[in-house]
């Protein structure tokens, strides 16, 4: 699994994070107002910082299922344009995991055009085929380090990213499939997208301490994320009800552990 060290300025008293997934640049029902919006917030935002999920550019190819003909952009002039419109933010994008429109080349032809995306913004070590464990650590709680730096320490939260899988047409299997991802490994956060539904939920978990006996009740947040695309095309070909275009922002304290998010 692919982890990712983040250190942040100590004088920050939050950050905010804003995942960015299933834009789908190049089908015509992609709302490049609101993306464009969505990227001017992080860019101008100093506390503000992204996570790219997948399904960035929609891809449609012969062998998929989407409308090629329907297209406004050719997969290359997608790329061409993602990476235009991710530059300004490239120092601010804490990791990039690819989506199942992307990997359509992967399968067909052996190439990952996220992974040229992330070669040409520089951010090939921040990158993930699958999934991403991020340790973001800022901020100043009052204990003091324990390697003699006699600074305070850092709050630390992890996040766990990966773009999903699977269908469920209702809220709450949605949801079901974001809990689940609890199964595969301990994280304060999850944040998956792949349903076009903002979702944000906790729940509450035992998390154990091995070196000093100890058990803990923590919380955890679910974050699934919505999309950028306006209703019609196939969802509404296949009777799919319309969902929200807003989007779960993420806010983590730079003063003590604690997390919540906002849709």
């Amino acid at each position: 699994m692919k982890t990712i060290r983040i250190d942040l300025e100590r004088n920050f008293q939050y950050i905010e994070i804003v995942p960015i997934a299933d834009a789908h640049i190049g089908d015509a029902l992609c709302d490049m107002e609101l993306l464009k919006r969505e990227i001017e917030y992080v860019k101008n935002n100093e506390n503000a910082y992204a996570i790219l999920n997948g399904d960035l550019m929609n891809n449609a190819i012969k062998s998929s299922v989407s409308d090629i003909y329907n297209e406004r952009l050719s997969p290359m002039k997608q790329l061409e344009m993602a990476t235009a419109l991710l530059r300004p933010i490239t120092h601010k994008i804490l990791c990039v995991t690819s989506g199942n429109h992307e990997d359509r080349t992967y399968k067909t032809d052996g190439i990952d055009l996220t992974r040229l995306l992330c070669r040409e913004l520089g951010l090939e070590d921040r990158y993930s085929n699958a999934s991403v464990l991020l340790f973001i650590r800022f901020g100043e709680l009052r204990a003091q380090e324990t390697n003699g730096s006699g600074k305070n320490r850092k709050v630390c939260y992890t996040v766990y990213v990966t773009h999903g899988a699977g269908g469920g047409g209702r809220t709450g299997s949605k949801a079901n499939r974001a809990s689940s991802l609890s199964s595969i490994i301990d994280s304060d956060i999850y944040i998956t997208s792949h349903f076009h539904t903002p979702i944000a939920f906790k729940e509450s978990y035992h998390r154990t301490d091995v070196r000093n006996s100890t058990v803990s009740l923590v919380d955890k947040l679910f974050v699934v994320t919505s999309s950028f695309l306006n209703y019609g095309g196939y969802g509404e070909k296949f009777c799919f009800a319309p969902t929200s275009k807003d989007n779960p922002h993420i806010l983590l304290d730079g003063t003590r552990k604690y997390f919540t998010a906002t849709v």
